[in-house]
């Protein structure tokens, strides 16, 4: 009962509290369509957010985006909007509390979920806490982005790189959030790699003490100068090997997300897998004098 009455107390206090024009307050949403949405201020009005003044973002759907339960900070635009309600507007409060949460997702890094709004010289434009942010062709992928059309309306997610409320400058980048994904990806893939298989690959890039091979999937490894050949001794990996060369390689070790590869130890065991392969042991005494009496039929004696 006891608690019933602090919180019947506390609605009280705070329905004579004093709103100004001006004054930055926060509410719950009543209810949305696509004309306004309605607050419950905790007060003897409520207050009402046109949808023209709820978000600059463009195409922004107040009837799909805002639901009840909601809760949102608006500045208030009238005291009396002629039928008993408190006007708001979303927008005014959005320039002043915006730049400060920017700085905040700028510090923690926070990953966000954001739509491609417009495409313009070298970039797209999405919107983070309704201001207008640009993504560079450069921070949108991992690689070169040929068509910048594709991403028009499309989801990607990204973080703050740049903020100044100053310059009215917003920097958003993707490719850190793509790296991380890759990485991450090429760590399963190699965590998933069994040492002693054997495979093929393409020789990508050739330096003095080795060569790394490409086996697809996103993995590469190394093969050390002393791993190449048994033929010959050689000093570089260029006397043999030719970057775009397809070689057998084994995996003979995997440490710290390095690959370790041998094509010396592909080559040995290739014979012996082989070999296994091809021997038959016969099931009888019958079958034996016939694989023989086969074998003999086929020699030429001169």
């Amino acid at each position: 009962m006891s608690e019933t009455m602090k919180d019947y107390e506390a609605e009280l206090n705070a329905s004579f509290k004093q709103i100004e024009e001006g004054d930055i307050i926060t509410g719950t949403v009543i209810s949305a369509d696509e004309k306004e949405v309605v607050l419950d201020l905790k007060y003897y009005a409520e207050g009402v957010i046109p949808a023209e003044d709820y978000s600059r973002e463009p195409g922004f759907s107040v009837k799909e985006s805002v639901h009840p339960g909601d809760e949102v900070s608006a500045t208030v635009v009238k005291k009396d909007d002629g039928h008993g309600n408190i006007l708001l507007s979303r927008v005014e409060a959005s320039d002043i509390l915006s730049w400060d949460k920017l700085k905040a997702l700028k510090e923690s890094k926070e990953t966000l979920d954001v739509v491609v709004k417009g495409i313009v010289n070298g970039g797209v434009i999405a919107y983070v806490e309704d201001v207008r942010g640009f993504v560079p062709a450069s921070k949108l992928s991992l690689n070169y982005v040929e068509d910048l059309n594709e991403y028009l309306n499309k989801p990607i997610q990204v973080r703050v790189f740049d903020v100044d409320k100053e310059k009215n400058r917003l920097i958003l980048s993707a490719r850190e959030i793509l790296r991380e994904k890759a990485e991450e990806e090429r760590k399963n893939r190699i965590s998933n790699l069994e040492i002693g298989l054997v495979t093929e690959g393409t020789v990508e890039t050739i330096k003095d003490f080795g060569a790394f091979v490409n086996l697809g999937n996103g993995l590469s490894g190394l093969v050390h100068v002393s791993q190449i050949t048994n033929e010959k001794r050689i000093k570089t990996p260029a006397e043999v090997l030719s970057t775009g060369d397809k070689v057998k390689v084994k995996v003979i070790a995997v440490k710290d997300g390095k690959i370790s590869l041998s094509m010396k130890q592909a080559e040995e065991a290739a014979p012996k897998e082989i070999e296994e392969e091809e021997i038959v042991i016969p099931v009888s005494k019958e079958e034996a004098t016939t694989n023989l009496g086969s074998l003999f039929a086929n020699i030429k004696l001169n």
